[in-house]
């Protein structure tokens, strides 16, 4: 089933100057890759909360380190395998003559981040370079899809019960405009939590009940003593790309990034786990021409990226693999 294109009803994250994104989902298992590019270059930052993450070229972003622009972030499935997807990224941007100038030539710079999505169908099949160079070719400044697709194809939410308990996730986005500037989110949810609506902190989307039927409510079922399956470290993992037009320091930019982690702390329950690796950067184009300073800036990151785990799992539809494992979407299980 194609996935939905619901980004107008809440903005999206290419809304923002300078952004566009392009997703790769690969027809043979749900797996895939999502690059959201800046070809002019955007100041960057990068906070990794989960304890168990898959990352390429963070360190870089530092506020202490010299490097200030990146050209484009790769989000992918396939665990640390998925990493090279951002290589296919890098040769495509370099084809174009897109980088940082080194005098004998223009080199891209492109972080990247994985999330676990090996149960789902067969592993053996994940992102790899011709994937992120895919992921580039289509990319654009249109709202981009939302649900199965790029990097949240084969996301799984809700998974403390077990998998065989679980929920679809998914890519969603959002955005939010103040005073003339935009902050924009893209998130690929594959919590081990659930996730909540952000205004009401109901769990809409997680771990079901023994029968499959209902949502068991991850919180108060740890409460009051239900035992959680035991967990395999780094299965989980939600990733994502919080963007602004602002204008922004790489400190700044650093702190946008770690505002931004508020918003999953509202969204998913329970967040920033040992089986999560979960990872947010920032990007600030400067096309706005100012900024509305950071106090609102932040609180502005926070709510795209709440908005954009909800609508990750509310866009998502139900899978069943070839083993299988049945993952009811949200509206499914509704239904």
């Amino acid at each position: 089933m194609k996935a939905p294109n619901i980004a107008g009803h809440a903005g999206s994250i290419t809304r923002v100057g300078g952004i566009e994104v392009g997703h790769f989902t690969d027809a043979r298992r749900p797996t895939g890759c999502t690059v959201i590019m800046a070809r002019e270059g955007a100041v960057a930052g990068v906070d990794v909360r989960g304890a168990a993450p898959g990352t390429r070229e963070t360190d870089l972003l530092h506020p202490s380190n010299l490097v200030d622009k990146v050209h484009a972030i790769v989000l992918a499935g396939g665990s640390a395998w998925g990493l090279e997807a951002a290589t296919g990224a890098v040769r495509w941007l370099e084809e174009r003559g897109v980088g940082l100038d080194v005098a004998v030539g223009r080199l891209p710079i492109v972080p990247a981040a994985v999330l676990f999505d090996l149960l789902v169908g067969d592993m053996r099949i994940r992102p790899d370079a011709a994937a992120g160079y895919a992921a580039c070719a289509v990319a654009s400044h249109a709202d981009p899809a939302e649900g199965n697709v790029g990097a949240g194809a084969g996301a799984v939410v809700g998974k403390v019960f077990g998998v065989q308990h679980a929920m679809k996730g998914g890519v969603g986005t959002a955005s939010v405009t103040v005073g003339g500037v935009t902050v924009g989110a893209l998130i690929a949810c594959n919590a081990l939590g659930d996730v909540l609506d952000p205004d009401t902190a109901q769990v809409i989307a997680g771990a079901r009940t023994d029968d499959g039927l209902a949502l068991r409510d991850t919180r108060r079922a740890l409460l009051r003593g239900d035992a959680p399956q035991p967990l395999l470290a780094g299965t989980n993992t939600t990733i994502g790309v919080v963007a602004t037009d602002a204008i922004l320091t790489k400190a700044q930019a650093h702190r946008l990034a770690v505002a931004a982690h508020d918003g999953l702390a509202r969204s998913i329950n329970p967040v920033h786990t040992m089986s999560d690796g979960d990872t947010l950067f920032s990007l600030g184009t400067g096309r706005a021409g100012k900024s509305l300073g950071m106090m609102v800036l932040a609180t502005m990151a926070a709510e795209a990226t709440a908005r954009a785990t909800a609508r990750a799992v509310q866009a998502a539809r139900s899978v069943t693999t070839a083993e299988g494992l049945y993952l009811p979407g949200m509206a499914d299980l509704r239904n």
